[in-house]
């Protein structure tokens, strides 16, 4: 532990899931890290069910409370939670994660190492019965583990398990609030807090855990939104003078289609056709009101 310890605020958007954020909320007060060195920010974006009650049980001690926002997505209410923190870190999760108990001591430790750095975690789907959730997740490990390197500046990350100086996260702007659903807003900033010449470090310790039951359905529209979400961010880049990256080379493919079979996972044929299914619903959803005019070539 470093001796001095920065001030956290962890920024919680939610919408309409009381449960799982009562449930973030108790990992996070079981921090092992000084209760008067970080406060939690839960951010409603707009529930139909008011969170209030369940933020008021947790008392005082680490600080929590509740900002409105105006259901204008995860990406403006992550926002309006940075806007409204008094810590020197700002660390990003979600209502349906649970931070482990070292999680902050650990991005602590990691910011130390690096100084003006971000650091980002790894997340663990904890629905492992649930195939859906598994696939999901493990593409996202693919990714992390494709794109980073353990305590070395990275280019993947995301918003379930993200922790960022405060004062740089508003010097960007926060994150665009063109996007207006779950996809795609975590990737942007990366890419521009990477141009603008600061690092964000692999930090694969910190570990929150995720549990996000899906169906075949809901899995589906999440990645399709993947695809939306790409789609708002190719534009972006358009509007800044920049190409869209290029689509990975085939062994990135080959490789994510065999990522089950590697890690020796339950049912490795049914995960590897939902990784591939995964990746045509991004597609579609990428394409799916047309590319826009940035676009076409």
């Amino acid at each position: 532990m470093i001796a001095d310890p920065p001030s956290f605020s962890v920024v919680v958007p939610t919408r309409d899931r009381p449960a799982a954020l009562e449930r973030c909320l108790r990992a996070l007060v079981r921090q092992e890290y000084s209760l008067d060195r970080f406060e939690v920010v839960v951010v409603d974006d707009r529930s139909n069910t008011d969170p209030g009650p369940i933020v008021s049980r947790f008392g005082t001690r680490p600080g929590i409370r509740l900002a409105k926002g105006r259901g204008a997505g995860p990406a403006a209410a992550r926002n309006l939670g940075a806007r409204v923190a008094d810590g020197k870190i700002l660390a990003f999760t979600d209502d349906d994660c649970r931070p482990r108990p070292g999680w902050i001591s650990t991005l602590a430790d990691t910011l130390a190492r690096r100084p003006g750095a971000g650091a980002g975690g790894r997340t663990v789907n904890v629905l492992e019965s649930n195939p859906f959730s598994t696939a999901s997740q493990m593409l996202i490990d693919y990714l992390c583990d494709y794109h980073n390197e353990p305590g070395e500046p990275g280019s993947f990350f995301t918003t379930s398990n993200l922790a960022l100086p405060a004062d740089d996260f508003g010097a960007l702007g926060g994150f665009s609030e063109a996007f207006d659903s779950p996809g795609g807003e975590d990737r942007e900033f990366v890419d521009r807090w990477i141009q603008s010449g600061r690092r964000i470090v692999w930090a694969p310790e910190a570990i929150v855990d995720h549990a996000h039951p899906l169906t075949l359905s809901s899995f589906l529209r999440q990645h399709a939104r993947y695809g939306e979400g790409a789609r708002v961010f190719h534009r972006l880049l358009r509007r800044n003078g920049r190409p869209p990256p290029r689509l990975e080379p085939p062994r990135f493919y080959r490789g994510l289609i065999g990522e089950p079979f590697r890690a020796g996972a339950d049912r490795p044929v049914l995960l590897a056709a939902l990784l591939a299914l995964s990746q045509a619903a991004t597609a579609l959803g990428y394409l799916a009101v047309g590319p826009p005019a940035e676009l076409r070539t």
